[in-house]
């Protein structure tokens, strides 16, 4: 059992940035693939950014790409999502995702991940 927890979220003026971490407990990320979604009110999650921990290979959505990185942490087992030149239209609550990779894998599908983190609000004001 993987558990995932959220930080980094908040409140920032548009153009700023937020770095968002996603800490695993009771396993190691090193055969998983991680991904970030979000979820604004209204709407559906969508998916942000993924990464497969054993090659480092990176997945964006077009909305994010060039402002957002994802990256990983092998000492601290965690995943990062480094947002900048927010928007006003990035508001939403960010969760974390994780599912262990062993032959195909699809990391920009919400149904295809095993595990959940708990979201952390991120709020950008105009």
């Amino acid at each position: 059992q993987v558990q995932l927890v959220e930080s980094g979220g908040g409140l920032v003026q548009a153009g700023g940035s937020l770095r968002l971490s996603c800490a695993a407990s009771g396993r190691t990320f090193s055969s998983y693939a991680v991904g970030w979604f979000r979820q604004a009110p209204g709407n559906e999650r969508e998916f942000v950014a993924a990464i497969i921990w054993t090659s480092s290979n990176a997945y964006y959505t077009d909305s994010v790409k060039g402002r957002f990185t994802i990256s990983r942490d092998n000492t601290k087992n965690t995943v990062y999502l480094q947002m900048n030149s927010l928007k006003p239209e990035d508001t939403a609550v960010y969760y974390c995702a994780a599912r262990a990779v062993g032959g195909s894998y699809y990391p920009k599908e919400e149904s295809w991940y095993m595990y959940w983190g708990q979201g952390t609000q991120v709020t950008v004001s105009s």
